[in-house]
This record gives C-alpha cells, structure tokens and sequence, in this order.
C-alpha cells in the first residue's frame, strides 16, 4: 500500500530540484518578455517618432553625453506618467514616440530630484548656469551636488561627427552635411554650455507636446 512519502507529484519534483525550477523559471522569464517586448517593435507608437521631433544637434548631442557621464539619471527620471498628480506637476505626460532618437531612453523610476522631461524652457540658460555651478544659489534646500567645473572644460567636438555617424545607424536621420558640420557647430563651447543645451530642449521638439502645453498656458 503506498503512502503519500511515496508519491512524488510534478509539483514536488520540481521544488526538489535545483536545476529544474532554474531551467522552468528562466523559461518562464523567457517567453514572457518575448511576449512584451518584441511587438513594441512593430509598433508604431514606440517606433515612429512623434510629429515634429527633430534630431539632437551637435551640441545638444554633447550636452546628453555629458548627463549621462555625469550620472544625472541616477536622481532625475525623464518619464511623466499619465497620472494627474504626475501632470499637474511637470506637464503632459511623456510618449514613446518622443524618446525614438535617445539611444539610451531615459525613462525610469528612480527621482531623488524632479523629473526633467518637460524642463526645457521652464527656466533661462543663465538660471541653469548658477544651478549647475552651484544649486543652492537657487534652491536653498537643495542636495544636488555642484558642477562647477563643467564651466571650464571645453566639450570635444572633433569625436561629434563620429557620435552623429554612430547614431544615424540606429536610426536618427542626421544628413552628411550635419555630420560634417558637427564639429564647427560645437567649437569654442564648454560642457556647461552644452549641459544647458540638451536641458533646454528636453520635452520641446513634438509638435503635438507643444499644442497641448500652448493649450494649457
């Protein structure tokens, strides 16, 4: 007569085994990001950029590089969701369509400080000088760390032509002639200036954002 210690279900099997729940949950992961991630590929929400998107410029393009080498992202999302408590802080919510030319997107979860999707044009270039220099000059509470020095590092603009190159084979539509301007459009600039730059244009390109902020104003 067999007990139940005697009876292994499929179930048991696999909690005994080490290497089977490995293999099944890796498996399971598997198919279930296949199932999410690859028809945004085919989407065209997510693939096509949003009406009057217009690619970084040289100098912008620097200024990205520069806040993600700085780590920015670690404390300053770029994604506003479709919440109202979202929107009434920081303006229309973000689109896929919006982040087609950001090779990384910077979307994300983590803010220790505001979220930057729509801070382009909220404050002036010389406003952000003083920011970056030195945060506290404009909010006294805040625990942003200074960057004093990007004032007095010049950006490098002989590798901008191949950075343009590179993001035309992921599929921003830089012409030759940008590529080769990008090194004379960034001459003679500092990291400072090219930080301010990508800020000021953060959240500004599509045209269909522009008409709902214009809206809302």
């Amino acid at each position: 007569m067999s007990t139940n210690t005697e009876r292994i279900t499929g179930h048991q099997r696999i909690e005994t085994s080490n290497l089977l729940m490995i293999v099944l949950v890796l498996l399971t992961v598997l198919v279930g990001g296949v199932v999410e991630i690859v028809p945004l590929f085919f989407q065209r929400s997510t693939t096509q950029a949003a009406p009057g998107l217009k690619p970084y410029t040289p100098l912008q393009l620097a200024g990205r590089d520069i806040y993600l080498r700085e780590g920015c992202y670690n404390c300053h999302s770029q994604m506003i969701r479709p919440l109202l408590a979202e929107t009434l802080r920081y303006g229309h919510y973000s689109t896929a369509g919006e982040f087609v030319y950001d090779h990384p997107f910077q979307w994300g979860s983590k803010r220790t400080g505001p979220d930057l999707h729509r801070v382009g044009g909220k404050y002036s270039d010389e406003w952000h000088r003083i920011h970056l220099n030195n945060p506290r000059d404009v909010v006294p509470e805040s625990n942003m760390p200074a960057y004093s020095w990007l004032a007095g590092a010049p950006v490098d603009a002989a590798v901008l032509p191949a950075k343009l190159r590179a993001m035309r084979m992921l599929g921003v539509p830089y012409s030759d002639a940008d590529i080769q301007g990008a090194a004379e459009a960034a001459a003679g600039k500092t990291e400072l200036d090219a930080l301010v730059a990508y800020l000021q244009v953060l959240g500004t390109s599509a045209a269909s954002i522009k008409e709902a902020r214009n809206g809302n104003q």
